[in-house]
């Protein structure tokens, strides 16, 4: 059996994941680091586990993952819809399931530029009347 290799980027902020997933029997690797201890809280672990959940292949796929920029909450967010997008290579009967929770929709939200003649990109200087 030759080995199978799906590979997908999925991007939030400005972070950016390339994933690949291979047949196997459930490995994560981040950054050449164990899954689990890549992310400083089980959440954000369980959150990237979400779109392998739905589809009900957590076991079934080993995960490779190289992110980079961006924060943690940027990194889960790419690399959740990096294995989403993989899933969908896969098998494109996943697409229904996956995209009930909007695990196929990049989040468009991003930090907004700050602006000339203010400290921040909204707030303003304290007014002053007198």
């Amino acid at each position: 059996m030759a080995l199978q290799e799906h590979i997908a980027v999925g991007r939030r902020k400005t972070s950016t994941a390339r994933v690949i997933l291979r047949n196997g029997n459930g490995k994560i690797t981040i950054n050449d680091r164990e899954g689990n201890k890549y992310f400083a809280t089980e959440n954000c672990y369980q959150e990237i586990l979400l779109p392998l959940k739905k589809t009900n292949t957590l076991g079934t796929y080993d995960v490779h993952v190289n992110v980079d920029g961006g924060g943690f909450t940027g990194q889960v967010g790419a690399i959740k819809l990096g294995i989403a997008r993989a899933l969908i290579n896969i098998n494109a009967d996943f697409r229904p399931m996956l995209k009930v929770d909007s695990l196929l929709t990049r989040d468009p939200r991003a930090v907004e530029r700050k602006k000339y003649g203010r400290p921040k990109a909204r707030k303003k200087f304290q007014f002053s009347k007198r």
